[in-house]
């Protein structure tokens, strides 16, 4: 890390430590609430650089140090919460735990979450009544959970895999970041503006990817493959989806607070709560980017909206690419100053179908969440252990289904379940 980049890092760290010092000191005075900016601005500007002076190539930050930050943005949350709830203590520490626990994304950190912010606020009601200090009692609720998960759950949810080099380096990832904090339905027609080329909304007749050739491999023969899965995957926009999503029901609250406050704001994987909500119609299209001087295409943006409404489902870039003999997927989903990917292997499935898994003992495959320097273009890159995902294609009775399951830490959590029809011709 460069003396400019950590320098930055040190001071935004201070300036989080004096809002949460304040924030844990401001009931005492004015007095009191500047001593606590300043003692927090210091404790936490310290925690920033001896984390950093300790930080290898290729690691995160401490654990310890992640943990102290997140424990003072949650007192500045909780001092705002307290203030305009007038929540006491133990709803104030179920609501920090469950946020902390939610976020630890793995099944196990979520059921953790609530239990052990409820027993801190618990705690903080008989030590100091019904009027115990929210960004306290928030704090430490936070990280009370973060703490407990580290001892019940050692092993690592992610893992710095490159830190600030050429995309070159890691073909596996879809270094195309959302330039603005919203991504929508318009993404690729932005992104032709600033890659140029040809831009096409609503190509017709294209596909998710060129041919399935591309993806040949020592498992994979893409001559096995039905004549109609082949004209799904290499000519999609001859066909419509009707989407049945199955959530599991541990994982509904923590997506419902995704969806709020992540999903529906930044305008990407938004994905069906319900039936019901599928019963709005979807609309599927593909815009495309070629390239000046090329005859191929550059970019294929498969975009899926809510048809009434046009409110952005999700917003994927597919790409494909060869590594030691084998082809492979990529989807990547831009969001703000980066990327989420998807690396799938192709896999054969009986009877002609076509199986796309993140699960694999070969390195490429998994799912990666990279930060892209806008002057530079280099990556930062974390991979995200635990995730995994399978999109199983196949043909029954001449109909188009598809399976889309996805799991953390081998809990599933989500099945897409999708009948595939032709288009009536025009």
């Amino acid at each position: 890390m460069t003396s400019g980049k950590r320098a930055s890092g040190i001071a935004f760290a201070a300036a989080v430590g004096a809002l949460s010092g304040a924030a844990l000191t401001g009931r005492r005075g004015a007095g009191a609430a500047t001593a606590g900016a300043l003692a927090g601005a210091a404790a936490l500007a310290a925690t920033e650089a001896v984390a950093r002076a300790r930080q290898r190539p290729g690691e995160i930050p401490a654990w310890w140090s992640r943990v102290v930050m997140s424990g003072a943005l949650a007192a500045q949350a909780g001092w705002l919460g307290g203030r305009l709830t007038k929540a006491g203590p133990v709803a104030v520490g179920l609501a920090a735990g469950s946020v902390a626990g939610a976020l630890g994304l793995r099944p196990q950190k979520v059921a953790l979450g609530p239990v052990v912010g409820a027993a801190v606020g618990a705690a903080w009601r008989r030590a100091a009544g019904p009027s115990a200090p929210p960004a306290a009692v928030a704090a430490s609720a936070v990280v009370g959970v973060r703490a407990l998960s580290a001892v019940l759950f050692r092993d690592p949810q992610v893992g710095l895999l490159a830190e600030q080099v050429p995309a070159a380096e890691l073909p596996f990832v879809v270094p195309l970041e959302a330039r603005t904090r919203y991504v929508g339905t318009d993404y690729v027609r932005g992104l032709a503006e600033v890659l140029g080329g040809t831009y096409e909304a609503d190509a017709q007749d294209v596909g998710i990817v060129a041919s399935l050739d591309d993806l040949a491999g020592p498992q994979f023969d893409p001559a096995a493959v039905d004549p109609l899965v082949r004209e799904f995957y290499e000519h999609t926009t001859r066909f419509r989806l009707d989407i049945v999503p199955e959530w599991r029901l541990w994982v509904r609250p923590g997506y419902l607070l995704y969806r709020t406050l992540v999903a529906r704001p930044v305008g990407q994987a938004n994905v069906p709560m319900n039936q019901r909500e599928t019963l709005r119609g979807v609309r599927s299209r593909i815009d495309t980017i070629t390239p000046e001087g090329s005859g191929l295409i550059g970019v294929r943006g498969w975009i899926r909206s809510f048809a009434d409404t046009d409110e952005p489902i999700y917003v994927g870039v597919y790409t494909t690419y060869r590594h030691e003999g084998r082809g492979y997927v990529s989807v990547g989903f831009p969001v703000p100053q980066g990327n989420f990917t998807a690396t799938l292997l192709p896999q054969p499935r009986p009877g002609g179908g076509l199986v796309l898994s993140s699960r694999s003992d070969l390195p490429h495959p998994g799912h990666y969440l990279s930060y892209i320097d806008p002057a530079t273009r280099e990556l930062t890159t974390l991979a995200v252990h635990g995730f995994a995902e399978q999109l199983d294609v196949h043909a029954e009775g001449g109909q188009l289904r598809a399976e889309h399951a996805f799991s953390l830490f081998g809990l599933p959590f989500l099945v897409l379940h999708y009948t595939i029809h032709r288009k009536a011709a025009a």
